[in-house]
């Protein structure tokens, strides 16, 4: 089975960083493919960055030309362009931002997320209710550090669990990392938190791998159709490449 990991930013570290905690959490005879855009933003803060990211996302796997791969994995953490996705390719596609969220409603019965400026929350809280779990979650709380920041790791350990204290005095029982530049963080906070912590990256790869397992993909029965066949032209610098 071979997974594309998508990160959402150019930002070629943090690809490397992310595909590091995929392939910890995949199991045998997974292989874990990670793709970085050739364009857009170097981090996603925003609105603007995560419209962007979306369609530099979508462009970058519209125009894939490596190995075969059985599904997507998102690791972009309440950002745009999974339902365009899932309409581009017939694989199962999943997003860490819902992957977390369905995975920490099954230890808890409300959970938080620490994500990284206080900016984001709101765009994140709007993605976990599009997709159908945003009731369950008690806050989305920010650290105050920005996506490029969390390289400092005595810092983001820091600067997360203040944030989780937060989200735990808001009624939340699970907590989860609301970026995948935190993957990998869990094992270090979880302990001293004295609740579960969970990882989109990780919950994603491992959904993605279930899915595949179980024979299941997108369903083309309404929202998610394929793309009605018409001329589209992909920005200037790819004019001479028509979808």
């Amino acid at each position: 089975m071979r997974i594309v990991v998508t990160n959402c930013n150019t930002t070629q570290e943090m690809t490397e960083e992310i595909v590091r905690g995929a392939r910890a959490a995949a199991g045998p005879g997974t292989t874990v493919l990670g793709v970085t855009p050739a364009w857009g933003p170097e981090s996603a803060e925003g609105w603007l960055d995560s419209y962007l990211s979306a369609a530099a996302v979508i462009d970058t796997l519209r125009t894939y030309d490596g190995p075969r791969y059985d599904a997507v994995v998102m690791a972009g953490f309440g950002e745009h362009g999974r339902e365009g996705v899932r309409e581009l390719v017939d694989v199962p596609v999943v997003d860490i931002t819902e992957a977390a969220a369905h995975l920490a409603c099954l230890l808890g019965r409300r959970y938080g997320v620490v994500t990284t400026l206080e900016r984001s929350c709101g765009q994140i809280e709007d993605s976990l209710e599009l997709a159908g779990v945003g009731r369950n979650c008690a806050a989305v709380v920010g650290t105050g550090l920005g996506v490029l920041e969390l390289e400092d790791g005595e810092r983001t350990e820091s600067a997360f669990l203040a944030a989780a204290e937060r989200a735990r005095d808001a009624g939340a029982e699970v907590l989860v990392l609301g970026c995948a530049g935190m993957t990998g963080l869990q094992r270090v906070v979880g302990e001293k938190l004295g609740v579960p912590v969970v990882d989109g990256v990780a919950a994603a790869v491992r959904l993605a791998e279930s899915l595949v397992a179980l024979g299941l993909t997108t369903s083309r029965a309404g929202g998610y159709a394929k793309p009605l066949p018409k001329r589209r032209a992909w920005g200037l610098l790819s004019r001479d490449r028509r979808a």
